[in-house]
């Protein structure tokens, strides 16, 4: 049946790159996504699967019950878009101004379509039930996984398999990563409330823009003289906000940046360190500070046993040309709610074309992939799920 079911993916491939395409053009954000949802419940519920929508408030979910018993497994997809205006060539480029699909689940989305018309078409030999899993608002915090598992889109699941496009690693290579393979995403906000004045006179302020300086310096001792050196950790300000009059000193600042950990224990003390250093450097200045933190993501962690099953699949699939443990990335995902609840084990799918000249990362408004990466993440999790047995 692993061979039927590859002939019947190549033989949808072109559907897939269609329906990849048709998402792009048509993008939706985080959180507001209406056509899409609409499009996918559409597409399972034709080919007669149990459809529910308004999952968690956008997502779907589709369930196909398989002619023999067997575990149920859970693929999952995202499908938000980014507030992104695209600069690519590509004919099918985004015809929403400001959105675009810069980081894959467009793809995605058409990846696991194709898979559930291919495991469809065998469902009387199939062993077990497949829970197609289709989410919201990946890219923006809370994201959508967590309230798509509140609503029972894991219920009764036993394993739970999901990819990521990875367009920085060539086309053909799989990467997996036994335990923490991504990092917990955090944010911090910060308001600088001082004093403000002539800028012939600063002798009369106090200065937010200095204060806010002195702060991010202080910062940076954070990660090198608060944190084990053989704990990865970063902590970045992304924003610096003090906008003024050029012959005005500021009284206040907005600073915002990100906190990204492994260890829980880490990200609990840079939570409570951040704070303390910004209070005792505007405390220095007799300026006072608004400090927000807000916990992100946790760290994506895969399940051992299930990550070296999907690594010996990969293996085994015509087309992967070769499997890799990666190292653990500072990048965040969702998809590490459902490790919380289920087994199960996420991995990257090499999206990089070979001729291209130039690579556009994730989150680029040149973005773009190998549209053949979609086959291959299909006949990896296809084969997972076929063979997997709990």
């Amino acid at each position: 049946m692993e061979t039927k079911l590859y002939d019947l993916l190549d033989r949808f491939y072109n559907e897939m790159v269609e329906i990849r395409r048709y998402l792009h053009q048509y993008p939706e954000l985080s959180f507001k996504e209406e056509h899409t949802p609409a499009y996918i419940a559409d597409f399972h519920k034709k080919l007669g699967h149990d459809v529910k929508t308004n999952v968690g408030r956008r997502g779907v979910t589709a369930v196909l019950q398989g002619g023999k018993p067997g575990p149920v497994i859970a693929l999952r997809a995202d499908f938000d878009a980014l507030p992104i205006h695209e600069q690519t060539d590509l004919p099918f480029r985004s015809k929403v101004d400001g959105v675009m699909h810069a980081c894959g689940h467009d793809g995605h989305t058409a990846t696991l379509l194709i898979l559930a018309k291919a495991i469809n078409a065998l469902k009387e030999k199939w062993r077990g039930t497949v829970v197609f899993i289709h989410q919201h608002a990946e890219e923006y915090a809370p994201g959508g996984a967590v309230d798509m598992i509140k609503d029972g889109c894991l219920d009764g699941v036993d394993v739970i398999f999901g990819t990521h496009l990875w367009a920085t690693v060539p086309h053909g290579k799989i990467q997996y990563k036994h335990g923490p393979m991504m990092a917990a995403v955090d944010r911090f906000e910060i308001e600088i409330i001082g004093q403000g004045g002539h800028g012939a006179m600063p002798h009369l302020t106090k200065d937010a823009v200095v204060i806010g300086s002195q702060l991010v310096t202080n910062m940076q001792q954070l990660v090198s003289r608060r944190v084990d050196p053989q704990e990865p950790a970063v902590v970045s300000v992304g924003s610096f906000v003090a906008q003024n009059a050029f012959n005005v000193i500021a009284d206040r600042a907005k600073l915002t940046g990100t906190v990204r950990t492994f260890s829980e224990d880490v990200r609990s003390l840079l939570e409570k360190e951040l704070e303390t250093i910004t209070h005792a450097t505007c405390q220095g200045a007799n300026a006072e500070a608004d400090f927000t933190y807000s916990r992100g993501y946790p760290a994506v962690v895969n399940h051992e046993e299930e990550t070296a099953f999907l690594a010996d699949c990969a293996y085994q699939v015509p087309g992967v040309t070769e499997t890799e443990e990666m190292k653990p990335q500072m990048g965040g995902e969702d998809f590490a709610y459902y490790l919380k609840h289920a087994k199960g084990t996420f991995f990257f799918t090499g999206a990089q074309h070979p001729n291209w000249e130039k690579t556009y990362p994730h989150h680029h408004p040149k973005f773009d992939i190998d549209e053949r990466s979609m086959l291959l993440a299909a006949k990896v999790m296809g084969k997972a799920a076929l063979e997997y047995d709990n």
